[in-house]
């Protein structure tokens, strides 16, 4: 039986945290890795001890197997958990672990190979009697055969890189003529993602559901599941809410994908947690997607509705010890919602932010797990999720209920966050009769707007602004006050950097009470205490911190950076011209596409930027001639850097 007591977690973040909180109530000595750019963060100081394993480039640290074993050594860990992501589903990792005496807490380095490739898990299924979606996995990978294939299978077909997953390397492709495209799109990114360029084909399932069976099995041969998640609201074809149960899966349709997924995991001997990905049809038919070979991000929700600890349930199996419950034993208690908050801007095409997190007050009355500090960077080189906040209740309705309002209760200021488009995606009606499928986000939320400040916001920003340079110039803002008559003074705001101008007047009442005028509209604003506020009359929480010249506001749904430009000099609003590319976040340029002197189209793409994992492109904003380019392929730019310049037309 292997013997160990003290868990080297090869990862970061919330996943980390999230180990080594169960690791220690077990008993276990933990030791955490990080990389220079997390020299500070929380997983390290919960760890018993920690050390650093290289630069902040993932592919520096936290895959860098040669560094994290002899992390392992120096620290004496006799035991690693991968988390998820970075080397979570590498064979050849496992297969290092234990070369070097260490216990991997996953499955078989022979499991993960089986499944580490899309394409030969595929045949592997389609051998063991797993109904799998029709399409192409073979070996001749030229443009002209996935072509032909895509023909062969009909369109709409799913491009996909055959390595890695997280929705890199995946193109849905509706029309012929984007096909030749989407193939090399997709080929280019997962070569840049996993250092492969392999891609399988598959049938598009249109208005399907993405269900997922959680299984676990042991060095003694028992598999069960733990029944299911529905995982259908995707942006980017990444998860942004997860649930379980499913609302469209009943009793008898759980015992035939659970035994499916049994199937599968005894197929490829499988030991530890796993999740096996199907493709739910309306008409109830589901199709094998793929296998992930580790603990997934969204297992809390599973969690909830089963009492189980499935961290422990690995650490036990990979002690030697056998589940500690069968098949029948499975009971499942009520419904848990799951929405990942991330660092980025869903208005922008949910474009990854990095930054700052000045300002992180988590909800209190639900599970929320996060590696987070207020203060804490929110860095380019790493998956831009803040956190995992979840929701359990009786019902699917009551735990739906209790999300959103964790979700109005969650203060994340400094950088954009999703906050606000999760709450639209929990309040709408689909998603609320629980009818969501793959194509929610698409349908119902194509191009989310921003987040608009009323005037209630716009109001109580001024107040605040008022307030701090009263302070900041010694006045005193009640002293502006008298009884015959009010004295109104100018503002002029600025929401986020391209906001348009917010212009007033402001006039300071009685006990911290303010008029402020907006065009037509009069706001009184009572500032109650450092959270509450009285707009018009009605009390609301709010909370709020001064960065530099910025003021951050969270009131309900609405994170808020807003300036003050009143003294600042009058002139461009727009901050660049459109005959400028600046860079929309940091990251490194992978691809030039146009050389100076080439004629452009509006919407062109120009460049290709890498960051938080995903490729963006950087395209023209106007018909003309490129003038100039000021970076080159390996270059590291930083946010709002100038890429290029154009010549407009």
């Amino acid at each position: 039986m292997p013997a160990f007591d003290t868990i080297l977690i090869a990862n970061r973040g919330e996943i980390a945290c999230r180990v080594i909180r169960t690791a220690r109530a077990l008993g276990y000595r933990t030791a955490a890795v990080y990389s220079e750019a997390d020299a500070t963060a929380l997983h390290v100081a919960l760890a018993d001890t920690a050390c650093c394993i290289g630069p902040a480039e993932a592919r520096s640290s936290y895959l860098n197997v040669d560094a994290i074993i002899a992390a392992a050594k120096e620290m004496r860990a006799g035991a690693v958990h991968p988390g998820y992501g970075f080397l979570s589903e590498n064979a050849d990792f496992a297969a290092a672990c234990a070369a070097a005496g260490l216990v991997f807490i996953g499955p078989p380095a022979s499991a993960i190979a089986a499944m580490g490739n899309k394409a030969a898990a595929k045949r592997r299924m389609i051998e063991a009697g797993v109904p799998c979606v029709p399409g192409y996995q073979g070996a001749d990978q030229s443009d002209a055969v996935l072509l032909n294939e895509a023909r062969r299978i009909g369109l709409p077909v799913m491009v996909k890189a055959a390595a890695g997953g997280g929705g890199r390397g995946m193109r849905l492709v509706h029309e012929e003529g984007a096909l030749l495209a989407a193939i090399q799109g997709a080929r280019s990114e997962a070569e840049n993602a996993f250092g492969s360029a392999e891609l399988i084909l598959e049938k598009a399932v249109v208005d399907g559901r993405h269900v997922e069976i959680q299984v676990f099995g042991d060095s003694h041969g028992n598999v069960i599941h733990l029944a299911e998640r529905d995982c259908s609201v995707q942006r980017r074809h990444q998860k942004v809410i997860e649930e379980a149960p499913s609302p469209a899966v009943n009793a008898d349709l759980r015992a035939r994908m659970g035994a499916a997924a049994v199937a599968a995991a005894k197929a490829i001997g499988y030991v530890g947690a796993g999740t096996v990905e199907f493709l739910l049809s309306a008409e109830g038919d589901f199709y094998f997607l793929e296998m992930n070979t580790r603990l997934q991000v969204e297992h809390p929700v599973t969690e909830a509705i089963t009492g189980l600890d499935l961290v422990a349930l690995q650490l036990r199996v990979a002690a030697g010890e056998a589940l500690p419950l069968k098949q029948q034993d499975l009971a499942l208690s009520g419904h848990a919602i799951e929405v990942r908050l991330y660092a980025e801007a869903p208005h922008k095409g949910f474009l990854p932010q990095s930054g700052v997190l000045d300002v992180w007050q988590p909800p209190s009355h639900v599970r929320v797990d996060h590696g987070l500090r207020p203060g804490q960077e929110i860095t380019p080189f790493y998956d831009p999720m803040i956190a995992k906040i979840i929701a359990h209740g009786a019902s699917r309705e009551e735990a739906r209920r209790r999300l959103i309002r964790a979700l109005e209760e969650t203060v994340a200021l400094g950088i954009e966050t999703n906050r606000s488009f999760l709450l639209d995606l929990l309040r709408h009606d689909g998603f609320a009769k629980g009818e969501a499928t793959t194509r929610f986000i698409p349908r119902f939320f194509e191009k989310p707007s921003a987040p608009e400040a009323d005037a209630k916001a716009i109001a109580l920003a001024a107040a605040l602004l008022y307030e701090r340079d009263a302070a900041k110039f010694g006045h005193d803002a009640a002293a502006a006050w008298s009884s015959n008559n009010v004295l109104a003074s100018p503002f002029d705001l600025r929401l986020g950097d391209d906001g348009a101008p917010q212009r007033g007047s402001i006039a300071p009442l009685k006990n911290r009470g303010y008029r402020v005028t907006l065009g037509d509209a009069a706001i009184d604003v009572e500032l109650v205490a450092a959270d509450r506020v009285r707009l018009d009359g009605e009390e609301a929480a709010f909370a709020a911190q001064f960065r530099r010249d910025d003021l951050l506001l969270k009131l309900g749904a609405l994170d808020l950076a807003v300036r003050d430009a009143t003294y600042a000099p009058r002139g461009g609003e727009g901050g660049a011209g459109d005959a400028e590319l600046r860079a929309p976040m940091n990251g490194k340029i992978v691809a030039v596409l146009a050389q100076p002197g080439d004629a452009l189209r509006k919407g062109q793409a120009v460049l290709i930027l890498e960051a938080m994992k995903m490729q963006h492109e950087v395209t023209a904003r106007l018909d003309g001639q490129l003038e100039s380019l000021a970076v080159k392929p390996g270059d590291q730019v930083a946010t709002r850097q100038l890429l290029a310049a154009l010549k407009p037309a």
